[in-house]
């Protein structure tokens, strides 16, 4: 379902000087935008299909951590990213005016044996070591609520990082903070000044189409939104799904990930499939209706990290792409390394994100 945001169709001549253009108005744009505009530039967003219409407008929105061990550069970018977002979420519902959807809950997620104990419990202490005694990885017993994943070992891990985002709300909140700090966002116009892609799979299809080898590609994922209010509970990963209590008293549960489909926005049998064991999961949402089902393309580049830098191809301009599962989540310190780069030439961006890793 397509949700245009508050653009506009003409130009209007007081953006007749512009410090930077942004090629896109998902959630890695808009963010790019904002943390440019704090910085007292001058930005331009363009998107002719309007705001949040492409995985940025999806319905799940889970702001979930990699697990604390085998640490690199992309899990310490993620960890700051989402430190961050309370904060960032915050003054963007403060200058728009409206909800994000934005909570950090925590995340449950059940232990099927002995073993999976174990790993969770060592992964507890990475979590104390890594994680800068800002959240914790810890292992619990199955809550006997019905708000809860059947958990064969009678253990969960119950980690306070996790977060949840309604996709929708916040990509239009962080359009209108756009604009309400003086950005324009407009379905048509010619870059100027400094240019940034931020246009998602189609971005990542046209840049492999001037190279001799994929560069990245749009990743099918379908999921559904269920009438039932769960606010303010964890959310839940069970039997690889997620399970995301919103704010506004529905629940979204999903996903799939297709490398390979006929059409890539419609949903099908293993949507089925995911809801049927979503309500065997988690009894309590067995007769809960279907208010929607989504299905949508995400990015993921090649190397399955974001695409943050230089562009590859584009002569003098740069890249926001790949967020892939972990967009919203990556997207206000990635709004930030990027602002660094394009406004002040200073490169803060692990170099596993850099284009030329896809190439």
């Amino acid at each position: 379902m397509p949700y245009a945001g508050p653009i506009n169709k003409v130009e209007r001549p007081d953006m007749a000087t512009v410090d930077v253009t942004v090629m896109g108005a998902g959630v890695f744009g808009l963010s790019m935008a904002y943390a440019c505009l704090l910085r007292g530039a001058k930005v331009h967003v363009i998107d002719p299909a309007g705001v949040g219409t492409g995985a940025s407008g999806g319905i799940i929105g889970a702001l979930a951590p990699h697990v604390p061990e085998q640490w690199n550069a992309k899990k310490a970018f993620q960890l700051d990213s989402l430190l961050m977002q309370a904060a960032f979420w915050e003054q963007v519902g403060a200058r728009s005016g409206m909800p994000t959807g934005y909570a950090r809950n925590g995340r449950l997620q059940p232990l099927a044996d002995t073993a999976a104990v174990d790993l969770a419990q060592a992964r507890a202490r990475g979590a104390r070591s890594l994680w800068q005694g800002q959240a914790t990885w810890g292992v619990i017993p199955a809550p006997t609520a019905d708000w809860a994943p059947p958990s064969p070992s009678g253990q969960v891990v119950f980690d306070t990082l996790s977060a949840l985002i309604h996709p929708r709300q916040a990509t239009l909140a962080l359009a209108a903070a756009v604009t309400a700090l003086g950005g324009r966002i407009d379905l048509e116009g010619a870059p100027q000044g400094k240019v940034v892609w931020a246009t998602g799979w189609a971005g990542l299809d046209d840049m492999t189409t001037q190279h001799h080898r994929l560069i990245g590609s749009g990743i099918k994922g379908q999921g559904a939104l269920l009438d039932f209010d769960a606010r303010g509970l964890p959310q839940l990963y069970a039997d690889t799904l997620h399970i995301i209590p919103h704010n506004d008293g529905t629940v979204a549960v999903g996903g799939t990930t297709e490398r390979e489909f006929d059409d890539p926005f419609g949903t099908d049998a293993q949507l089925e499939d995911i809801i049927a064991r979503v309500r065997r999961a988690v009894p309590v949402l067995a007769d809960a209706p279907i208010i929607e089902r989504w299905a949508g393309l995400r990015p993921r580049s090649r190397s399955r990290a974001p695409m943050l830098g230089v562009h590859p191809f584009i002569k003098d301009a740069f890249v926001a792409n790949g967020g892939f599962k972990i967009g919203f989540g990556m997207a206000p310190k990635a709004g930030e390394v990027m602002a660094d780069l394009i406004l002040d030439d200073r490169d803060t961006i692990p170099d596993d994100f850099k284009p030329d890793r896809s190439l």
